[in-house]
């Protein structure tokens, strides 16, 4: 392992949007919505002290060391066995190779320097040798890998961890949150570690939906559409996976015209509809980009969610 600090980051979020196409509306179920302010916060006092350590993690077909790894970022100062929560960040970006995990770097330095361990992994995706099902065997790789992770720093507190991702990472964040349900046989099955909570910034949760608004990008990393490999969403597709024993808080920006804001509160009305805990967070004057920019108004208050996320208790997290 080698520590490193990551010092700039690669991708712009204009590219991120560039990436995605628009959809148009789906007129879906409003479904609950929590409204927000824009405002930052004051939010948890902050140091500036974390530490970074790559960690490859292990592939079912051999791994590329340039795309295969985890960050692993820690909070200044001694921690006890067991005392510093977990949070997993999965990056967006259409399931493409074009931006990468440095997207998330400002996230988990900062959530880090709140006191939580952050664990930001990279996966292969299209145009570098994702796709179906490389990508979601990867990312049920490294979700996996948490487990040797907690044997080499056991101050993490890995038994209810919280995983966030954007856009399509948000879909995959969710899916690994969700995967227990899965048949051992299907792609992501039979997992060693799970996250047991979950953020979704802007993803596209009902990813059938999606496609009929006209998200290609979908078809693309499933290798069909919904009536081609109906049983490949069957297994990844958010909504087709609800567990009522996962809490999902679903954030999306009002102006986000890439993935719509009705597919989270579809999402979240369909898991409440099974008696499981979720919300919709709506932050105005957001987009798709945006929402995941350091440079938003809205930075703090995301940080602020997930923050809430990984330390609230269930019944808190749907209020």
């Amino acid at each position: 392992m080698r520590r490193h600090r990551i010092f700039a980051l690669l991708g712009s979020l204009a590219a991120l949007t560039g990436l995605i196409a628009g959809c148009s509306d789906d007129g879906g179920d409003a479904g609950p919505v929590v409204a927000q302010s824009s405002a930052a916060s004051a939010g948890p006092s902050v140091s500036d002290e974390v530490t970074v350590t790559r960690i490859d993690y292990p592939t079912l077909d051999g791994t590329d060391p340039e795309q295969n790894w985890g960050d692993l970022y820690l909070p200044a100062g001694p921690q006890a066995v067991d005392s510093t929560r977990l949070v997993v960040l999965i990056h967006g970006g259409a399931w493409q190779s074009q931006l990468g995990a440095d997207l998330f770097d400002p996230f988990a330095r900062d959530l880090a320097a709140r006191g939580m361990a952050v664990y930001n992994i990279e996966y292969r995706r299209l145009g570098s040798g994702g796709g179906w099902p490389t990508t979601f065997e990867d990312v049920s790789q490294a979700l996996d890998n948490v487990i040797a992770i907690d044997k080499r720093f056991p101050q993490l507190e890995t038994t209810d961890a919280l995983v966030v991702g954007h856009s399509a990472g948000a879909q995959l964040a969710v899916w690994g949150g969700t995967r227990h349900k899965l048949d051992p046989t299907e792609v992501g099955g039979n997992p060693k570690f799970r996250p047991t909570r979950v953020v979704s910034l802007a993803g596209p949760l009902d990813m059938v939906q999606a496609v009929r608004n006209g998200d290609d990008r979908i078809v693309a990393a499933l290798g069909g559409t919904p009536g081609q490999v109906p049983e490949r969403y069957a297994s990844v597709d958010p909504i087709q996976n609800l567990d009522p024993g996962t809490p999902v808080i679903a954030v999306h920006g009002t102006r986000d015209t890439v993935v719509l804001p009705s597919l989270s509160q579809r999402y979240v009305t369909a898991l409440k509809n099974e008696n499981g805990s979720g919300r919709v967070v709506l932050i105005d004057g957001e987009d798709h980009g945006s929402i995941v920019s350091s440079n938003s108004a809205a930075y703090r208050q995301i940080l602020d969610i997930i923050t809430e996320g990984s330390t609230k208790t269930v019944d808190q997290l749907s209020e």
